[in-house]
């Protein structure tokens, strides 16, 4: 059953020319992940600081794989370490 993955940021840096390719690799690798589907960054009109992604994967366990990969933790760790902020996420499957 597929599932999409909420994950939310505040981005307030000086310098983001550091941050977009870490999060365009991390974009990339997550494509080529087992069970990806898509994927979409959103940014609040009322917050422009906050940014959302929403991916779909076919299953939860994809989602765990990746999420649990070290590939991911590394990027992950290197965007929170500039964001300065913790990155929250959820995992929705359809309620029916």
């Amino acid at each position: 059953m597929p599932v999409k993955v909420i994950i939310k940021r505040k981005i307030q840096i000086n310098n983001p020319e550091e941050l977009l390719p870490l999060v365009e690799i991390l974009r990339s690798k997550a494509k080529e992940q087992p069970g990806y589907i898509d994927g979409r960054t959103w940014r609040s009109i009322d917050n422009p600081d906050d940014y959302m992604v929403i991916s779909t994967w076919e299953t939860h366990e994809d989602w765990k794989n990746w999420f649990q990969s070290s590939e991911r933790r590394e990027l992950h760790g290197a965007i929170d370490s500039l964001i300065g902020e913790k990155t929250f996420y959820d995992v929705y499957e359809p309620a029916n």
